[in-house]
């Protein structure tokens, strides 16, 4: 079974090669990384499966020193799976809030795009702006 370089790697999972040695350095990987005998990094696909949910957890707002817990209670192997279990739905939940968030800041940014094109549309669209020193009775912006 031939390796992965830390250039392949990169290529794959979108890191830099300066990310993925963060990575290894701060402890995010389940698996230490391989080295072949000159020092070079070899990696596994077990390591780019890994390396993709680490960077999921990391876009959805997860902290790294969470992630770093997550990935030391797999390291330790079974009879943590509660905590494990823990630490993932609090982390759902704080991205399901988050979601919520942004579909309401969505559902604000759509009624306005509607309030534009309805107005340009029927050419009145001079009317979606007035400043608050020019007239107080404009309600369309």
């Amino acid at each position: 079974m031939r390796g992965l370089s830390i250039g392949q790697v990169a290529e794959r999972t979108g890191l830099s090669v300066h990310a993925l040695r963060f990575y290894e350095r701060e402890g995010l990987l389940a698996d230490p990384v391989r080295r072949e005998s000159n020092g070079r990094r070899v990696y596994t696909e077990d390591d780019v499966e890994w390396l993709d949910m680490c960077i999921k957890f990391r876009s959805s707002g997860m902290p790294l020193d969470t992630i770093r817990k997550y990935t030391d209670l797999v390291r330790q192997g079974p009879g943590n799976e509660q905590d494990r279990l823990a630490l993932l739905r609090s982390h759902q939940d704080h991205v399901t809030s988050q979601i919520q968030d942004l579909t309401e800041c969505l559902n604000v940014i759509s009624h306005k795009v509607g309030v534009y094109e309805e107005h340009l549309e029927a050419g009145t669209a001079e009317c979606l702006w007035v400043g608050p020193s020019q007239s107080s009775a404009s309600e369309a912006s």
